[in-house]
């Protein structure tokens, strides 16, 4: 088990929501990790990366990811896998796994002492990776010892800050998406572009727009509620409790003003945003929305959103992040894992990534410090015509803020919007 005053207990844990688990890190719950760090005779930290990858040759790494789509598992089972094990002679496995549950399990492996756990790999951004770093649970700084990192630009703030939190090469950026709405362009041709239009479209064409209560729609209040607060990096640095509760004020007056008008009355939301698709995929909604801007066109391929579904960013910002690849420090194939890594970070891998008939993730490479060739085919992506550039995007990325915002958004958004509405 874990020692000190301040340890949890994954029993209590397990027994909360992912928001009051995140909600007990953040208000001191502190874990120490009793897994060996791997010793200098078994990988020591002056290795070569040609000994690195020497001892990854052979090895199994298994990836913790979120397995909910299609194409991306096709990505990474397709694409990824055979040129690993053909390149590196290294088999990689997915593993379903995403958020808090990634985080239980690595705490299960943590309490119970386990010298190895289930994953070498796994994908994190945010409150997870804030939690896993409470824990001790990543293994690092590994992030200057990959050959590709010298394609990432890690004095970008939207690479080197996961949540307002410095990544200290823990772990390494992966994808970079900004959220954009989606609107039926047939029936909205001139889409509203700042939060009074927006307010003005939804009073003028009742029920025709809503949010999901899920991720999704709390990343959409989180962009609104930097204009509440202010502007562009109002919400910047750690959490202000007054600077929040002012604005979020301001937010509730804002989002009940419209309530009567959203899909439903606003008696009731979607759960997620794939519900939220399915709402503007049947016509019910003229509006969905995406934390990776890059997705609509993936989506049209599918056939999971229409033909005419476009993508469109408010004037006021979107929230822009990167999501992430971390090792854990109890991790059986580390070498393994960072040459996985290093592949998966190289402009092939990311321009092939970032092809909307494959995922349409945005790729983490400055296209300044790439060679020609990778800079202009990163640059111009086939497939991508159902949203802006994402150098005009970029001119209006938020960064996100503090985890707490994202906790306080949830029970707030239930207390204040949905419980009032019953």
């Amino acid at each position: 088990m874990f020692r000190g005053e301040n340890a949890c207990s994954f029993t209590a844990l397990r027994l909360f929501s992912p928001a009051v688990v995140i909600a007990l890190f953040l208000s001191g719950c502190t874990s120490k990790s009793t897994a060996p760090e791997l010793s200098d005779s078994d990988f020591p930290e002056q290795a070569t990366w040609d000994e690195v990858i020497r001892k990854a040759q052979g090895k199994t790494v298994h990836i913790g990811m979120w397995d909910g789509d299609p194409m991306i598992n096709a990505y990474i089972r397709d694409w990824v896998a055979p040129r690993l094990l053909k390149e590196h002679g290294i088999t990689l496995q997915q593993i379903g796994s995403q958020g808090a549950a990634t985080v239980s399990r690595l705490m299960v492996d943590l309490e119970s002492g386990r010298s190895t756990g289930d994953f070498d790999l796994v994908w994190i951004n945010g409150e997870n990776f804030y939690q896993l770093r409470k824990m001790q649970a990543l293994y690092g700084p590994f992030t200057d010892r990959l050959p590709n990192s010298r394609y990432i630009d890690w004095m970008n703030p939207f690479i080197a800050m996961d949540f307002q939190q410095t990544v200290d090469g823990y772990e390494c950026p992966w994808g970079n998406v900004q959220q954009a709405l989606i609107c039926n362009s047939e029936h909205v041709p001139e889409p509203p572009r700042t939060l009074d239009q927006l307010a003005a479209w939804i009073h003028q064409h009742p029920g025709r727009f809503t949010i999901d209560n899920g991720f999704t729609g709390m990343t959409f209040l989180k962009s609104l509620l930097y204009e509440f607060a202010g502007g562009r990096d109002s919400l910047n640095g750690p959490f202000d409790e007054a600077k929040y509760l002012a604005a979020s004020a301001k937010l509730w007056t804002w989002l009940r003003e419209v309530q009567p008008h959203l899909w439903r009355q606003g008696e009731t939301f979607p759960e997620n945003v794939a519900q939220l698709h399915q709402l503007f995929s049947n016509d019910e909604v003229d509006f969905t929305m995406s934390n990776n801007d890059g997705e609509v066109d993936n989506k049209v391929l599918q056939g999971v959103l229409p033909e005419h579904a476009k993508a469109f960013v408010l004037e006021s910002g979107s929230i822009r992040n990167s999501h992430y690849l971390g090792i854990p420090v109890n991790a059986a194939n580390k070498a393994a894992a960072m040459v996985v890594v290093n592949f998966l970070i190289s402009p092939e891998a990311q321009l092939q990534k970032a092809m909307p008939a494959v995922w349409g993730d945005g790729t983490v490479l400055s296209t300044e410090l790439l060679p020609e060739e990778w800079k202009n085919k990163l640059e111009h992506i086939d497939g991508r015509t159902r949203v802006p550039p994402r150098s005009e995007l970029e001119r209006s990325a938020l960064m996100e803020p503090a985890p707490e915002i994202m906790i306080r958004l949830n029970e707030d958004f239930r207390r204040e919007i949905i419980e009032r509405a019953r």
